[in-house]
């Protein structure tokens, strides 16, 4: 390696001391494909001498049999690892390195200029504390560089280089250079980047890279390298209340019990008042411990352990705060959010939201609106497509600890996770809780669920009917409220056809409407178990999250899921009320087997083939198994 510093082979120990008192900038590179972004941070480690000899001969060879530059050295690959970015000559994930100069420490992230790779511009912009965007000189502001602004701007990072890269392709023309960024400064100026430093350069040659290019007599601002060493890395959060996550619960003895976790903000000492939330408790520190012993205090960015003075519930997810300056406690939200998945947003689908170590259900209540990249318009909307941004209100299962995140990055900043893939689908940023979650609460009432059903003389329970239209499942469920009212049991069916009648009528057949659709449904059964009765539900419910979703408002085994199997193929054949051959013709949109997907249960608690069962044997089954838990149907 070409040591970047003679202290390396001379005195190891003094070098990384330099190291620790050096500050650390953490920053991103941008902007749109085969802007050269990959080549600008192969040229940084290049130039600042942090390539072993046998990486650069590595790169030598590499350059020649899959480089792109006719075999001369391609620093692109020093950051492009993957396989498929070296055959396709794109970068697909964030690559991080590190580097260093004399004065600084530096974390770069080479993020991905495909937009359908927007979700890992965001990963790497997340932790962020300046953002370099390329733009090719030949081709000027495109979408994506606009997008990648706007999100740079979201995220809340505030230094900026717009690095206009190839100006030798363009003959080093200040012309096209001052065209660029007179583009650039009328759309900035729209997104909230007040202040950025344009700088001209030819990553591949080294041009204003490290040192002031010949190239450009006419442009007097630094080159990329020292305005990295000099941009100000505001550190501010030391400033702000006292703020932890608890990550991890510590209690390796009975002794002993701490509460671990980074603190996000502000600095805590022993026999600071700090409050637990959401529960509000109080308590002093007593100790701040870490492996090298107990701290006097402790800062932004530490990793430790507080003990408290007093006894109080706290878990993995709950917040210790200054008790002067508490954040925020709420369970609804205006929020943006970035979608990164093929399958859409929609509203009224539970998702998992995961803010720190605290994960609860969230659902879209309501699209505010999304936001054209190109031009900053604000659209209607019903739903997010892939990457795209839109302002949204939140309801959560649970109230949590938070601020804005212009505020607080760490308690202000959220993922949105598939809760049957496990895929994250989102990302997002609080902006401040909904005035009606504060006005709203429980009222506590005397005569509970239990004493109502045993009024009745029964256990309260939905049994849920899933299946294709046409499969049965109405003229099941109603043999089997039959039979339960013969035998004295307080029942009520609620029918797909029946409630879009009434509850249900403003909704149509799009996704979006059928998810609100089984919510509806799903919170209407909910108060009817609540009063003690059992409930029969015949709707299609074609999308397994939504009837996951049902299952978990009911409490223990109160949820009974009946899938009623019929083939395609037998449905269609039936075809009573003549809706499949409408869906065929085209005449019926959104129809469920034919336009539309049904999402069959994986683990229903009864399952009925109705080309083996009449409705009659069915229901007489189902009966059986709800009085006395006899084995599913099959």
């Amino acid at each position: 390696m070409a040591h970047q510093s003679a202290l390396i082979a001379e005195d190891i120990q003094a070098y990384l001391k330099q190291h620790e008192v050096k500050s650390l900038l953490r920053f991103i590179t941008c902007g749109s494909v085969d802007d050269g972004k990959s080549t600008l941070i192969g040229r940084l480690l290049y130039d600042s001498k942090m390539i072993f000899e046998d990486q650069l001969a590595a790169l030598e060879a590499d350059s020649k049999k899959v480089g792109t530059q006719g075999g001369e050295i391609d620093f692109a690959l020093l950051v492009d690892g993957l396989a498929a970015e070296r055959e396709q000559g794109i970068t697909i994930d964030v690559a991080y390195r590190f580097f260093s100069t004399e004065k600084r420490k530096f974390i770069v992230a080479d993020t991905p200029g495909h937009e359908q790779y927007t979700r890992n511009m965001v990963t790497g912009a997340s932790t962020a504390d300046a953002a370099i965007i390329l733009i090719d000189a030949r081709k000027g502001v495109l979408t994506q560089t606009r997008r990648h602004s706007f999100l740079v701007s979201l995220l809340g990072i505030r230094h900026v280089v717009l690095a206009i890269n190839k100006m030798d392709l363009v003959g080093w023309s200040k012309d096209v250079f001052e065209q660029i960024v007179a583009d650039y400064h009328d759309f900035a100026a729209q997104i909230g980047i007040r202040d950025f430093t344009a700088i001209p350069m030819s990553a591949l040659k080294g041009d204003n890279i490290t040192e002031p290019s010949a190239h450009t007599p006419w442009y007097s601002g630094p080159p990329l390298m020292r305005w990295l060493e000099e941009a100000p890395v505001e550190d501010d959060l030391q400033d702000k209340p006292f703020r932890m996550p608890v990550q991890w619960v510590n209690r390796p003895n009975l002794d002993f019990r701490g509460f671990a976790g980074q603190i996000a903000s502000g600095v805590v000492k022993p026999g600071d008042k700090v409050k637990a939330l959401p529960s509000g408790r109080e308590s002093t520190v007593e100790r701040i411990v870490t492996m090298r012993g107990d701290l006097d205090q402790a800062v932004a960015g530490q990793s430790v352990t507080i003990t408290l003075k007093d006894e109080i519930d706290i878990s993995r997810g709950d917040v210790l705060a200054a008790a002067a300056a508490p954040p925020e406690v709420a369970d609804q939200f205006e929020s943006t959010i970035v979608w990164f998945d093929d399958e859409p947003l929609l509203p009224g689908r539970p998702y998992l939201l995961k803010l720190g170590a605290r994960t609860v259900t969230a659902q879209i209540t309501e699209p505010k609106h999304k936001v054209n990249v190109n031009t900053l318009e604000k659209l209607a909307a019903t739903r997010l497509e892939l990457n795209e941004i839109g302002v949204c209100n939140l309801a959560l299962s649970a109230p949590i600890a938070f601020d804005p995140y212009a505020e607080n990055k760490d308690l202000g900043g959220f993922i949105l996770i598939d809760r049957l893939s496990n895929r994250t689908v989102g990302a997002g940023l609080l902006h401040f809780a909904l005035r009606r979650s504060q006005n709203i609460h429980w009222q506590a009432l005397d005569v509970d669920k239990t004493s109502r059903s045993a009024a009745k003389g029964q256990k309260a329970r939905v049994v849920w009917f899933t299946g294709l239209s046409g499969a049965g499942k109405s003229t099941i469920a109603n043999l089997v409220e039959k039979r339960l009212h013969a035998e004295g049991r307080h029942t009520y069916l609620l029918d797909g056809d029946n409630v879009r009648h009434g509850l249900n009528k403003d909704l149509g057949f799009t996704e979006e409407d059928r998810v609100e659709n089984i919510r509806r449904v799903a919170e209407v059964s909910k108060l009817m178990v609540d009063a003690g009765l059992i409930v029969l539900v015949s709707f299609i419910s074609p999308f397994r999250a939504e009837r996951r979703m049902a299952r978990e408002l009911m409490g223990e085994r109160e949820f009974v899921e009946v899938f009623v199997d019929t083939p395609l193929a037998e449905a269609e054949k039936r075809d009573v009320k003549g809706l499949y051959k409408k869906a065929r013709a085209g005449e019926l949109k959104n129809f469920t087997g034919i336009d539309s997907p049904y999402e069959p249960p994986e683990n229903a608690e009864i399952r009925i083939d109705t080309t083996q069962t009449t409705p009659e044997e069915a229901a007489e089954a189902i009966f059986r198994w709800l009085e006395g838990g006899f084995d599913p149907v099959i």
